[in-house]
């Protein structure tokens, strides 16, 4: 899920910032073109038509283009292609209509009835009803991908009539919030599905115009002029996606007007941003934090609490200059589940004496890891730099080695364990605000490797977990207990995971794009047909 969701750290202990993160997530080697060297066609591709919006990814946008599955950097393009029945609104911290026009519950949480749009077209043409709408759901819920488990309480949807969705739910559940998920929540026409990138069957106001996959500029979207939002002449008509690993080229393109938007730039980068008169930036809170996941199945207990340890979190947090805040714990601040205090520190002393007992440390043998982190993403290859000076210290050899998401991915998804790393670093961020993406995602047992790749198999571990979302509905008190004992067994107790900081997302676009806000529920998502260019 992300930009990815997730960077990969192979062979064993490392960290490294993805959405998506950086990033959020994956993509094939590329090599930046500086600025100096920009190619005529870029150029003009950038410049032949004000009403276009380029946004400059430094990984790959697009992993799987069906709605049903897609869990990752695609959220940049498909949040704006898709949509659901709601969509949250981080100034009000509700979910307010999209799709679904109006929205009642009943029986104590456990029956929704949602009144969809009138006149809504699918980009194949059709028109929005109640059965297609309940069609994709199903179809999503049996496809099992991505995010699927979103619709986990769902027992029964029906459709009284062409315009109206009622669910019936095994367990009372906020299926207003759920329904605005950036992922797996999107209501589209099945006969547009195509992985192939040629079509789409979404509702949204941009369709697909062209997919190149390994290419510079990836994708670009066109309007979708029968959107049923309406056109205005100022609104941007057409996004184009140019992947640009290095922060640095980034940077020079945004300055020469070739692209739009850069989601993250370098401390210094960004500071700069702030007095240059072409450009201007933008600061926000998220809900988008750096997983660092141990492997639970190679690495000793004692190796992975002395990697906690020899993490230097504050060195860290104060080189990223504003673009990050120490974590407490898995659950961002502004979310259920958030425990206060669980601030990690940096003890040297402390991983050295885990590190002895395990066996390695200083006059004892050499502990060598393997690490992998994301190509071009600055932040992750300054906490490699950190790490790496900090374990030097203890006898301990860290390799790392810049790589695409997809391959990092794929390492630690390898049927062979042998072939996996002992670290994996990724950024990761709700589903949609709620704490139980962590957990379902990254940390339950699960005989193939998805995205819980420090490989933890807890039984009550797993039976907590399951039992989170009834528990959120009915008693979000003991909800929160149960979020805060579960950091307790899954960071301290398992150390499976260290979480040194969460994102504050720094943005840098073009003096002109007028209506530019974050939000955090949707991460490195830019909706583009809110945004005007300068008259």
């Amino acid at each position: 899920m992300r930009w990815l969701k997730g960077l990969a750290v192979a062979g064993a202990v490392a960290l490294a910032a993805s959405a998506c993160a950086g990033g959020q997530v994956r993509g094939a080697d590329r090599t930046a073109t500086p600025a100096s060297t920009t190619t005529p066609g870029a150029t003009q591709q950038a410049t032949e038509n004000a009403s276009t919006f380029v946004y400059a990814p430094n990984l790959e946008v697009v992993t799987d283009w069906d709605p049903a599955t897609s869990y990752s950097n695609e959220i940049m393009a498909m949040a704006n292609i898709y949509e659901g029945l709601t969509r949250y609104n981080a100034q009000t911290q509700k979910p307010e209509p999209r799709l679904a026009t109006e929205w009642t519950s009943a029986d104590d949480g456990k029956e929704w009835t949602f009144k969809l749009r009138e006149g809504v077209k699918f980009h194949t043409g059709a028109t929005l009803t109640s059965q297609i709408a309940k069609q994709a759901i199903e179809r999503t819920i049996k496809a099992g991908g991505g995010a699927a488990y979103i619709w986990g309480a769902v027992d029964k949807i029906e459709t009284p009539d062409p315009l109206t969705l009622k669910f019936t739910l095994k367990y009372a559940s906020p299926l207003d919030l759920i329904a605005s998920s950036g992922y797996a929540a999107y209501i589209y026409d099945p006969a547009g599905v195509d992985k192939d990138g040629k079509k789409d069957g979404g509702t949204g106001p941009y369709t697909i115009d062209q997919w190149q996959k390994g290419k510079e500029t990836e994708l670009t979207l066109k309007a979708f002029e029968d959107y049923w939002g309406g056109w205005k002449p100022q609104q941007y008509k057409k996004i184009a996606f140019r992947v640009t690993p290095e922060i640095n080229t980034a940077w020079q393109l945004l300055q020469s007007g070739e692209v739009t938007f850069v989601p993250r730039l370098n401390p210094q980068l960004f500071e700069k941003a702030a007095t240059t008169p072409a450009v201007q930036t933008s600061k926000a809170s998220s809900f988008q934090n750096l997983l660092v996941l141990f492997n639970t199945e190679t690495l000793p207990l004692e190796v992975r609490q002395a990697l906690q340890y020899a993490i230097d979190y504050d060195g860290l947090v104060a080189a990223l200059k504003g673009a990050g805040v120490k974590a407490s714990g898995l659950v961002p601040q502004g979310l259920l589940g958030h425990v206060p205090g669980r601030e990690p520190r940096q003890d040297l002393a402390k991983a050295q004496e885990l590190l002895e007992r395990a066996g390695f440390g200083p006059d004892k043998p050499e502990l060598v890891l393997d690490l992998t982190y994301a190509q071009g993403d600055e932040d992750q290859k300054l906490l490699v730099t950190l790490l790496s000076a900090a374990l030097k210290k203890l006898n301990v050899t860290l390799r790392a080695k810049p790589m695409q998401w997809n391959a990092q991915w794929d390492q630690a998804k390898a049927k062979d364990p042998a072939k996996r790393q002992d670290v994996f670093v990724m950024y990761w961020y709700p589903d949609y605000p709620d704490p139980y993406s962590w957990f379902v995602n990254v940390f339950r047992s699960k005989e193939t490797p998805d995205f819980n790749l420090s490989y933890l198999k807890d039984a009550e571990i797993d039976k907590m977990i399951d039992a989170l979302p009834a528990l959120t509905a009915t008693d979000p008190a003991a909800a929160q207990a149960s979020y805060a004992e579960l950091q307790k067994k899954i960071i301290d107790e398992r150390a499976a995971v260290a979480v040194p900081y969460v994102q504050t997302y720094q943005r840098a676009l073009a003096a002109g794009v007028q209506g530019y806000v974050d939000n955090p529920a949707y991460p490195n998502v830019v909706f583009f047909y809110d945004l005007a260019p300068s008259p």
